[in-house]
Protein backbone atom coordinates (compact mmCIF):
# COMPACT_ATOMS: atom_id res chain seq x y z
CA UNK A 1 0.00 0.00 0.00
CA UNK A 2 2.80 2.40 1.01
CA UNK A 3 4.78 1.98 -2.51
CA UNK A 4 1.44 3.16 -4.43
CA UNK A 5 0.93 6.50 -1.78
CA UNK A 6 4.90 6.61 -2.59
CA UNK A 7 5.40 6.21 -6.07
CA UNK A 8 8.20 3.87 -5.67
CA UNK A 9 8.34 1.14 -7.83
CA UNK A 10 9.90 -2.36 -7.81
CA UNK A 11 13.19 -2.47 -9.15
CA UNK A 12 13.47 -5.02 -12.16
CA UNK A 13 15.93 -7.62 -10.51
CA UNK A 14 19.52 -8.19 -12.87
CA UNK A 15 21.59 -10.10 -11.08
CA UNK A 16 20.48 -13.79 -10.12
CA UNK A 17 22.44 -16.28 -8.30
CA UNK A 18 22.19 -20.28 -8.89
CA UNK A 19 22.46 -22.77 -6.25
CA UNK A 20 23.50 -26.42 -6.55
CA UNK A 21 20.62 -28.20 -8.24
CA UNK A 22 22.15 -31.40 -6.53
CA UNK A 23 24.96 -32.88 -4.62
CA UNK A 24 28.16 -33.65 -5.56
CA UNK A 25 31.38 -32.06 -7.18
CA UNK A 26 31.06 -29.38 -10.02
CA UNK A 27 33.55 -29.29 -12.89
CA UNK A 28 34.36 -27.35 -15.62
CA UNK A 29 32.40 -27.48 -18.74
CA UNK A 30 35.46 -28.27 -20.02
CA UNK A 31 35.52 -31.67 -18.92
CA UNK A 32 32.51 -32.35 -20.14
CA UNK A 33 32.95 -35.55 -22.24
CA UNK A 34 30.38 -34.13 -24.70
CA UNK A 35 30.90 -31.34 -27.42
CA UNK A 36 27.52 -29.82 -27.26
CA UNK A 37 28.43 -28.75 -23.39
CA UNK A 38 31.88 -28.72 -23.48
CA UNK A 39 32.12 -26.32 -26.19
CA UNK A 40 29.59 -24.19 -24.88
CA UNK A 41 27.06 -24.72 -28.04
CA UNK A 42 24.11 -24.30 -25.94
CA UNK A 43 25.30 -21.65 -23.79
CA UNK A 44 27.56 -21.05 -20.35
CA UNK A 45 27.82 -22.59 -17.04
CA UNK A 46 28.73 -25.61 -15.32
CA UNK A 47 28.25 -29.27 -14.75
CA UNK A 48 27.86 -31.43 -11.40
CA UNK A 49 29.06 -34.84 -10.80
CA UNK A 50 26.03 -36.05 -8.47
CA UNK A 51 26.91 -37.95 -5.58
CA UNK A 52 22.58 -39.07 -5.57
CA UNK A 53 20.04 -38.87 -7.83
CA UNK A 54 18.04 -35.37 -6.56
CA UNK A 55 17.79 -32.71 -8.52
CA UNK A 56 16.09 -29.49 -6.92
CA UNK A 57 15.66 -25.83 -8.60
CA UNK A 58 18.32 -23.71 -8.54
CA UNK A 59 16.54 -20.41 -8.76
CA UNK A 60 13.09 -19.04 -7.54
CA UNK A 61 11.27 -19.44 -11.19
CA UNK A 62 8.70 -20.35 -13.44
CA UNK A 63 9.04 -24.25 -15.57
CA UNK A 64 9.54 -23.45 -19.21
CA UNK A 65 9.79 -26.89 -20.04
CA UNK A 66 10.08 -30.48 -18.88
CA UNK A 67 11.23 -33.03 -21.64
CA UNK A 68 8.83 -35.83 -22.37
CA UNK A 69 12.20 -38.22 -21.54
CA UNK A 70 12.53 -36.56 -18.29
CA UNK A 71 15.90 -36.13 -18.53
CA UNK A 72 16.26 -32.48 -18.66
CA UNK A 73 14.45 -29.47 -17.39
CA UNK A 74 14.57 -25.48 -18.53
CA UNK A 75 13.91 -23.11 -15.86
CA UNK A 76 13.37 -19.00 -16.85
CA UNK A 77 14.66 -17.07 -13.34
CA UNK A 78 13.10 -13.75 -12.62
CA UNK A 79 15.89 -11.83 -14.52
CA UNK A 80 15.46 -13.43 -17.69
CA UNK A 81 17.99 -16.25 -17.31
CA UNK A 82 17.22 -19.52 -18.72
CA UNK A 83 18.99 -22.48 -17.36
CA UNK A 84 18.79 -26.10 -18.43
CA UNK A 85 19.50 -28.74 -16.14
CA UNK A 86 20.72 -32.13 -18.20
CA UNK A 87 21.03 -35.08 -16.13
CA UNK A 88 23.27 -37.19 -17.40
CA UNK A 89 24.65 -37.30 -21.17
CA UNK A 90 23.00 -39.62 -23.49
CA UNK A 91 20.07 -40.10 -21.36
CA UNK A 92 17.40 -39.07 -23.91
CA UNK A 93 18.00 -42.76 -25.49
CA UNK A 94 16.62 -44.39 -21.94
CA UNK A 95 13.15 -42.58 -22.71
CA UNK A 96 11.99 -41.67 -19.05
CA UNK A 97 13.77 -44.71 -17.33
CA UNK A 98 14.75 -43.99 -14.70
CA UNK A 99 13.34 -40.91 -14.12
CA UNK A 100 10.48 -39.34 -12.33
CA UNK A 101 9.82 -35.50 -12.69
CA UNK A 102 7.90 -33.72 -9.74
CA UNK A 103 6.73 -30.43 -11.85
CA UNK A 104 5.27 -29.65 -15.00
CA UNK A 105 5.28 -26.64 -17.68
CA UNK A 106 4.17 -23.50 -15.95
CA UNK A 107 4.51 -24.39 -12.14
CA UNK A 108 6.48 -21.54 -10.10
CA UNK A 109 8.97 -23.04 -8.17
CA UNK A 110 11.52 -21.95 -5.75
CA UNK A 111 14.90 -22.29 -5.10
CA UNK A 112 15.63 -25.74 -3.54
CA UNK A 113 11.95 -27.56 -4.41
CA UNK A 114 12.22 -30.99 -5.63
CA UNK A 115 12.09 -31.03 -9.39
CA UNK A 116 13.23 -34.48 -10.56
CA UNK A 117 14.56 -37.64 -9.13
CA UNK A 118 16.46 -40.35 -10.90
CA UNK A 119 17.87 -43.99 -10.68
CA UNK A 120 21.92 -43.36 -10.64
CA UNK A 121 22.17 -47.04 -11.13
CA UNK A 122 20.33 -47.50 -13.97
CA UNK A 123 21.64 -43.88 -15.43
CA UNK A 124 25.44 -45.24 -14.85
CA UNK A 125 24.46 -48.16 -16.66
CA UNK A 126 22.62 -47.30 -19.27
CA UNK A 127 23.49 -43.78 -20.04
CA UNK A 128 27.52 -42.27 -21.26
CA UNK A 129 27.78 -40.42 -17.97
CA UNK A 130 25.71 -39.21 -15.02
CA UNK A 131 27.38 -35.68 -14.99
CA UNK A 132 25.23 -33.29 -15.19
CA UNK A 133 25.72 -30.25 -17.24
CA UNK A 134 23.83 -26.74 -15.40
CA UNK A 135 23.40 -24.38 -18.98
CA UNK A 136 22.44 -20.62 -19.06
CA UNK A 137 20.85 -21.24 -22.46
CA UNK A 138 20.23 -17.86 -23.08
CA UNK A 139 23.93 -16.66 -22.22
CA UNK A 140 24.11 -14.26 -25.40
CA UNK A 141 22.19 -12.13 -23.81
CA UNK A 142 23.59 -11.78 -20.42
CA UNK A 143 25.70 -9.19 -19.54
CA UNK A 144 28.44 -11.79 -17.40
CA UNK A 145 28.29 -14.61 -15.99
CA UNK A 146 30.53 -15.92 -13.49
CA UNK A 147 31.02 -19.70 -12.42
CA UNK A 148 31.15 -19.06 -8.57
CA UNK A 149 32.82 -22.61 -7.26
CA UNK A 150 34.38 -25.57 -7.87
CA UNK A 151 34.49 -29.12 -6.25
CA UNK A 152 31.75 -30.06 -3.47
CA UNK A 153 28.53 -28.21 -3.87
CA UNK A 154 25.29 -28.96 -1.39
CA UNK A 155 22.05 -29.25 -3.33
CA UNK A 156 19.92 -25.70 -2.55
CA UNK A 157 22.89 -24.45 -0.72
CA UNK A 158 26.04 -23.77 -2.78
CA UNK A 159 26.51 -20.99 -5.22
CA UNK A 160 27.48 -22.04 -7.95
CA UNK A 161 26.95 -19.29 -10.63
CA UNK A 162 26.02 -15.55 -10.88
CA UNK A 163 24.29 -13.77 -14.24
CA UNK A 164 23.13 -10.56 -15.15
CA UNK A 165 20.88 -9.32 -17.70
CA UNK A 166 20.71 -5.53 -18.17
Amino acid sequence: MFKKLFGKKEEPIKTIQLVAPMMGKAVNLSAVPDPVFSEKMMGDGLAIEPSEGVVVSPIDGEIMQVFPTKHAVGIRAKNGAEILIHIGLETVSLKGEGFETHVKQGDTVKAGERLVTFDMEIISEKAKSTVTPVIITNTDQAASLKVLTEGNVEKGATPILEVTFE
